[in-house]
């Protein structure tokens, strides 16, 4: 089991960039592969990025190739997710969530979520 604490969201200009961060509070987060989702208001929860346990893989939301990069320091208990080039469409409450595997955390609820850290954007 891990807690997800999710950080490192604000009010940002167009063009911005962030990192955002997950932690484990409790557990360990190397043991499982991490994704990072995003909900806007009025709209479904979308996939952006997922990194396995050891790092080699990484799968992007068309959407987000090229401006986000998602990185782990394990040694730290900690996933990253690197965003450049910040639009108004960004906007949404980003959540991490822990699984076993990414096909898991992609595709289906199988996960430990975070509560998830605002990121606004504006124009």
């Amino acid at each position: 089991q891990v807690q997800l604490v999710e950080s490192g969201g604000g009010l940002v200009q167009t063009g911005d960039s962030l990192r955002l961060s997950c932690a484990a509070s409790e557990g360990t987060l190397s043991h499982y592969a991490v994704g990072w989702f995003r909900q806007a208001p009025g709209r479904e929860r979308e996939f952006t990025a997922v990194i396995s346990a050891s790092g080699v893989l990484t799968e992007y939301a068309d959407s987000v190739k090229g401006r986000f990069t998602i990185s782990r320091e394990n040694t730290e208990n900690t996933v990253y997710l690197q965003i450049n080039g910040l639009k108004p469409e960004d906007t949404a409450i980003y959540y991490c969530a822990a699984g076993a595997t990414t096909w898991t955390v992609e595709h289906t609820a199988d996960s430990y979520w975070g509560q998830g850290t605002q990121v606004t954007v504006s124009s």
